[in-house]
């Protein structure tokens, strides 16, 4: 056991700054091309895992996407007018009740996740998940309104724990396997699949238009099943992470775990023999692994860089954006003609998401995220201004800026908020810390949830475009925000950063830092 302040920097001058070989070469200095080649068994595995994120997408666009369709509303809500609509207070309770759930399920998943591992911890959230569905597709069967109302908001909420424990256990997974230049491009990917999951949902939606009453949005309903058994078959493919297994004392295990991730060429040994010199460094000075353990000491700073982190994408305006179909009908366009600009929107985030893999690693994470968050603000500002004057030329500008908005956070804030949340935390507490994040954006996405509709529904505020003042105001917040606190980490490995925290480095020098005691 490491015992003093000395022998901890004598381990880590020899683990992360030996010189390089042709063996050993520091992995932040490999050229992207050739860390994929180099990995591609690791990179083949978190690509598959990504896709268990089809079901957060999903999630996230269907209660805006069915609450815009006419057989839906008919059978929830309410009629107003020459029309029906969904109130409100059952909107907003629609769209809260899954960042609330995902609040107790990132939470859940974060503890349990270390006790009995990724694996099993990502089978229970896909087996919960198809339970969650069941109650959604039979929600409009009572005869009172309020039950039928009551019934999906039980199912929504189920399947908001259910998403809150998968999403934890991925980016926990992810971030503990993944090679230092690869972590950027590859957890990328999550933002990518949830688009991919909104853009399958809005599909959906749009082709069950064609179909009368209940049959329209149960088919929505039912779609969610095989994205549930997703993440359970991916149980049974990937290999244990072998940080959890090295943590838990089974080092041949991780050894093998770790082999089936590396390629022919990668000494796997000495992964694990390091892995095990950064967890050893980090219990010398905590042993006990608990979540008020996140709070303490130099972890409080990191626990707060995670947490704002994880509410970026609430602040860039995400879940307006997964509503834009409502929100675009409140706004006066015909419902067949959102839901076709809530697909382009979501074709363009995906392009934006993809090139977000190449230019995440070229510009890094803190300047990416500050160019494209000044950008979302600026469209943001430029529909509510846009809001105050009416006519057909202003709903159609907002659905065009919504669609931009969506496209310029694909490329940059959304997947670098993820990238830094993931690569901030220490090793021995990154499962809790994970698990934190995740309840702070379910806590951001909740109140957003519910205020949001206030704002801009018909029988409200009914600001409509205007809604861009406030969303711009939330993107001005998250750029101060980032710019206090969002150090760069790109190419720098756990031990790196371990040690930068350690010195307590002010944010802005995180990028400059060359090893010296500060």
């Amino acid at each position: 056991m490491i015992g003093s302040e000395v022998k901890r920097t004598q381990v880590f001058v020899q683990d992360v700054f030996r010189p390089d070989t042709d063996n050993n070469p520091r992995e932040g200095h490999i050229p992207l091309w050739q860390s994929m080649k180099k990995w591609p068994r690791v990179i083949a595995y978190n690509v598959v895992l990504s896709s268990a994120i089809l079901l957060h997408g999903y999630d996230l666009v269907i209660v805006g996407t069915v609450s815009a369709m006419p057989a839906f509303q008919h059978r929830f809500g309410e009629q107003l007018g020459d029309r029906y609509i969904i109130p409100s207070i059952w909107l907003s309770l629609w769209n809260a009740a899954g960042p609330i759930g995902m609040m107790i399920g990132s939470i859940f998943g974060g503890h349990f996740q270390d006790r009995g591992g990724r694996r099993l911890s990502l089978a229970t959230g896909s087996f919960l998940s198809a339970i969650a569905v069941a109650i959604c597709y039979v929600a409009d069967v009572p005869d009172a309104i309020d039950s039928r109302r009551g019934l999906f908001l039980a199912g929504k909420l189920f399947q908001g724990i259910c998403v809150g424990i998968l999403l934890c256990v991925v980016q926990t997974y992810m971030s503990e396997v993944l090679p230092v230049l690869l972590r950027g491009p590859i957890i990328a990917f999550l933002p990518i699949f949830t688009l991919l999951g909104q853009l399958i949902g809005s599909i959906v939606v749009y082709t069950s238009l064609k179909h009368k009453g209940a049959t329209s949005y149960r088919i929505c309903f039912a779609s969610q099943w095989p994205f549930s058994a997703v993440p359970f078959l991916l149980a049974v493919m990937l290999p244990e992470s072998p940080t959890w297994l090295v943590r838990r004392g089974r080092v041949d295990k991780a050894v093998n775990a770790q082999r089936r991730l590396d390629g022919p060429d990668v000494n796997s040994e000495a992964i694990i023999d390091e892995l095990r010199t950064s967890i050893l460094v980090e219990e010398e000075e905590r042993k006990s692994q608990t979540y008020a353990d996140c709070f303490k000491g130099i972890h409080l700073r990191r626990t707060g860089i995670v947490a704002f982190a994880s509410a970026l994408p609430q602040l860039f305006g995400l879940p307006l954006l997964a509503n834009a179909s409502y929100f675009l009908q409140i706004a006066g366009m015909g419902s067949t003609n959102s839901l076709i600009f809530l697909i382009l929107g979501i074709g363009l985030g995906l392009i934006g998401n993809v090139v977000s893999l190449w230019v995440l690693n070229r510009f890094g994470r803190r300047f990416l995220s500050l160019a494209t968050l000044g950008t979302a603000m600026g469209l943001w500002l430029a529909m509510g201004i846009a809001g105050c004057f009416t006519g057909p030329i202003t709903i159609w500008y907002s659905a065009v800026t919504m669609m931009v908005i969506t496209m310029v956070c694909g490329m940059g804030i959304w997947p670098a908020s993820h990238v830094v949340a993931a690569e901030t935390s220490s090793l021995q507490l990154r499962a809790k810390t994970q698990g934190i994040g995740w309840f702070i954006s379910g806590v951001a996405t909740g109140v957003f949830s519910i205020i949001l509709p206030y704002i801009y529904n018909a029988d409200k505020g009914n600001l409509r475009a205007k809604t861009g003042f406030v969303m711009a105001g939330l993107a001005a917040v998250g750029i101060i925000g980032t710019w206090w606190s969002v150090p760069e980490m790109k190419g720098r490995s756990p031990m790196e950063i371990d040690r930068m925290f350690a010195l307590k480095l002010p944010t802005r020098a995180f990028k400059h830092w060359n090893g010296d005691v500060v």
